[in-house]
């Protein structure tokens, strides 16, 4: 229980954690209008300077804060700033004139305690994931002991999360300020310790660090990420971070053996799709028999092109009428447009067609396809990623664009992307800079340069995204006055 010094507004706290004592100081000393800067706040009491009683809340005063100002208070209070406790004090003094003050982001106070409040939350994170317990004793003197030193003082805290965790077994973590027991039955919170007062090692080591070599994934290896989420102090508690170092400087090696291992064919219901569309491949002489659009679709199917053939489910030819006055042309097939057998019919392709439908042109009366007929991606355990073709893979399959344009005779065409740009073109083409401008092609066709409207799905931040939906808006709405010109 807190006591008060009522001549110098000394305020004494059982722990570094006693949140009720400081609630009950708090609010006697705000009911009696004590200004923080009249107040002192110390952890822990001195007998020649102890007071036996603090002097008792106005009973016609009212202190009324929001609840949610003493939920975020119990959490800074684990905070290690020495100034804590006089900190959220004049946070309470300000709530009594200021009730709306806990939602202005811009007070430094407030931005003071949110950064506490991350903190705590973080190491409380922080210990339930790199705490180690080490097995001493046999049979019925049987317990576990983790030492771990967090930064701020949540070993109470966190002493819950435990025991619901390891319920079953008796375990003790020790930590610099305080420790945690639990027998069983009890949860009991005791004084700090030392290091030197946990086990250094037991028999699980060995197994638990195989586990860790084995789980560990060296191609998703990203060295500064792993130390922000396990920053190097924790490593020495950690049986396993003697086998980062060996792990990282090893990583590419593994790395490439791991993909050399990898699955090069599609999984089993791909390949029952590709069984099923897969015809006997056609010949060179084949393809030029093709006189209509239909025909061309049906000799493609058995196209051998190029080596991705391999591994797509089926070729993914283009749609529309062949009167079409407009070819719009991507990059690739993906995932979903490879096992369905039609282009744009993915997340892009509903982008696309939202799009144009706001700026009124009926994809109906458009002919939509790809550089690419085939799916090229990277198998990473059940899904297939998107590799981006290239320039050999884009040559190849330039023959079935050329004779699909050849066949249509379209009045434009549009490049979505660097790829249909390249292929369309013959050389490589600054999209970004060079958006929203037409080409004329040397036998007459012009080419209007956009994005792939799956730019549009990578973006993270909303309103980014939103803006770039618009400027491909408006790229549709110059193709829609071009298709009348």
């Amino acid at each position: 229980m807190a006591q008060l010094d009522l001549a110098i507004h000394l305020v004494r706290l059982d722990s570094e954690t006693d949140f009720a004592g400081w609630r009950d100081a708090a609010r006697r000393l705000a009911t009696n209008d004590i200004p923080p800067e009249d107040v002192a706040w110390q952890v822990g009491f001195e007998d020649d300077v102890r007071n036996s009683d603090l002097p008792a809340a106005k009973p016609d005063a009212r202190l009324v804060v929001p609840r949610d100002f003493i939920e975020r208070a119990e959490t800074a209070i684990c905070h290690c700033d020495l100034e804590r406790f006089g900190f959220l004090y004049r946070l309470l003094w300000r709530l009594r004139t200021e009730p709306k003050l806990l939602s202005i982001a811009t007070d430094p106070d407030i931005r003071r305690l949110e950064a506490m409040e991350k903190a705590v939350r973080r190491d409380i994170h922080k210990m339930r994931a790199f705490v180690r317990f080490r097995r001493i004793g046999e049979g019925a003197d049987e317990r576990y002991v983790a030492w771990f030193e967090p930064e701020h003082f949540i070993v109470e805290r966190n002493a819950d999360f435990f025991v619901r965790r390891f319920t079953g077994m008796r375990w003790t973590i020790l930590a610099p300020h305080a420790s945690a027991d639990w027998d069983g039955e009890r949860l009991a919170i005791g004084p700090g310790a030392a290091k030197r007062d946990a086990p250094a090692e037991d028999d699980a080591e060995a197994l638990w660090q195989t586990y860790f070599e084995n789980i560990f994934n060296p191609a998703r290896l990203k060295v500064k990420a792993m130390q922000k989420e396990m920053p190097k102090k924790y490593w020495r508690n950690l049986p396993e971070a003697s086998l980062i170092p060996d792990l990282i400087a090893g990583a590419d090696k593994a790395a490439s053996a791991m993909i050399a291992r990898m699955p090069t064919t599609p999984a089993p219901h791909h390949a029952k799709v590709q069984a099923k569309h897969w015809p006997t491949p056609q010949t060179a002489d084949a393809d030029e028999t093709a006189d209509t659009i239909p025909e061309l679709r049906e000799v493609a199917k058995g196209c051998h092109r190029c080596p991705l053939w391999r591994d797509a489910t089926q070729t993914v030819f283009g749609e529309g009428p062949e009167n079409a006055d407009v070819v719009f042309v991507g990059e690739q097939p993906g995932d979903q447009e490879d096992l369905a057998g039609k282009p744009f019919v993915g997340p892009a392709g509903k982008v696309f067609d939202a799009i144009l439908g706001d700026a009124a042109i009926d994809r109906r009366k458009v002919y939509v396809t790809n550089a690419v007929k085939h799916f090229k991606f990277e198998p990473r355990g059940k899904r297939r990623i998107h590799s981006k073709p290239n320039a050999g893979e884009i040559q190849a399959c330039r023959w079935w664009l050329d004779k699909e344009l050849e066949l249509i005779k379209p009045n434009l065409v549009v490049a979505l992307g660097a790829t249909a740009a390249q292929s369309l073109l013959g050389r490589a083409v600054p999209i970004t800079r060079m958006r929203g401008d037409m080409v004329e092609r040397e036998d007459g066709l012009r080419v209007f340069l956009t994005i792939h409207p799956s730019f549009i799905l990578r973006i993270r931040e909303q309103a980014d995204k939103e803006a770039e939906r618009e400027r491909f808006l408006q790229d549709m709405r110059k193709v829609r006055e071009l298709m009348g010109a």
